[in-house]
Formats: structure tokens, C-alpha cells, sequence
């Protein structure tokens, strides 16, 4: 049996996580269309940080993207910021259990707390006079857990150590 190797992280670059929240923001802005599968990119970068890094990425951070997408959506203010602040502080709350799992395994964790936030919009929508959108809906949270282990490669590269052993470095 070949065991998957084990990492050492670099601690987490704030630039970096700042860098990753704007591309997700930039990414949820660009017109897509009207297809219901487009993953929120916003959602999927909190939750990552919230899980990875939950002292530098918190609920605030969740709060004003949130205000950012209500802006840019032309939305309810507060509806993504509602959702994001709890879909973060889900993360959070579960974030040491989280981390024991492969990325499959923490698909099974993530898949929730998407269809969740999604259904905290979906529902501040309907009371405020808006119709069902269908179960179509909610395929953006599936395409969302689908990214996932893209998601943890890509935002931990650069915390990643070589495997290379260096004689001069004791790590």
C-alpha cells in the first residue's frame, strides 16, 4: 500500500490569501450566464481558509465579500453576507475534524455547509417575494465540492515544502 506523502506547511502568507479571496471575487463577477452549475468561487476560497486558517480568514472577512457580492449582484444587502458569515462560521466550528480527512473524505464535510448557504439565500429571496428557482439551484453547491481537492492543491502549493532533504535544514 503507497502512502500519500505527508507535508510539512510553510506558515500561510497573508498576501497570498488575500491574493486568493480577490481572484475568487474576480471570478464570481465575470458574466457567466445563466447556467445553474457555476460554482461560487467566494464561497469555496472562505470556506478553504476558514478550514486551513480560521485565526486570519474569520466570519468579518466572510461579512464584508458578502457585502461585495450584494453590491455587485445588485441583491438584498446582506443576503450573501448572511450566508457567507454563517457558511464561515460553519467551517470554522468544524475545521480541526475537518483537517483528519483526505480531500474526499472532506467533501463529505464541505458538501453542507454549501448546500446550506445556499439555501439561507434561497430562502431570504422567497420572503422577500421571490419564486422557487427549481432544484437546479443547487447544483452550484455540488460543483462547488467537486472543486474541492482542485481547491486544496492549488491554495496549498505554496505552502508546501520540497520533498527534497536538505543536510543544512533540520526539517
Amino acid at each position: 500500500m503507497q502512502m500519500r506523502p505527508e507535508y510539512l506547511l510553510l506558515p500561510a502568507n497573508r498576501m497570498f490569501i488575500t491574493f486568493s479571496i480577490i481572484a475568487a471575487l474576480l471570478l464570481n463577477i465575470l458574466p457567466w450566464g445563466r447556467t445553474g452549475g457555476i460554482p461560487d468561487f467566494v464561497a469555496l476560497v472562505l470556506v478553504f481558509w476558514n478550514i486551513y486558517q480560521p485565526r486570519m480568514v474569520g466570519m468579518g472577512i466572510a461579512f464584508l465579500v458578502g457585502l461585495l457580492m450584494d453590491v455587485h449582484a445588485g441583491a438584498l444587502l446582506g443576503e450573501h453576507a448572511l450566508a457567507y458569515t454563517l457558511l464561515s462560521f460553519g467551517a470554522i466550528s468544524m475545521h480541526r475534524r475537518v483537517l483528519w480527512f483526505r480531500p474526499a473524505g472532506q467533501m463529505l464535510y464541505v458538501l453542507p455547509l454549501f448546500l446550506t448557504a445556499q439555501l439561507v439565500t434561497m430562502m431570504v429571496r422567497m420572503m422577500m417575494g421571490g419564486n422557487f428557482p427549481g432544484w437546479t439551484y443547487f447544483l452550484q453547491s455540488f460543483s462547488c465540492t467537486l472543486l474541492w481537492p482542485l481547491a486544496e492543491f492549488l491554495l496549498l502549493a505554496p505552502q508546501r515544502r520540497s520533498n527534497e532533504h536538505d543536510e543544512n535544514r533540520p526539517l
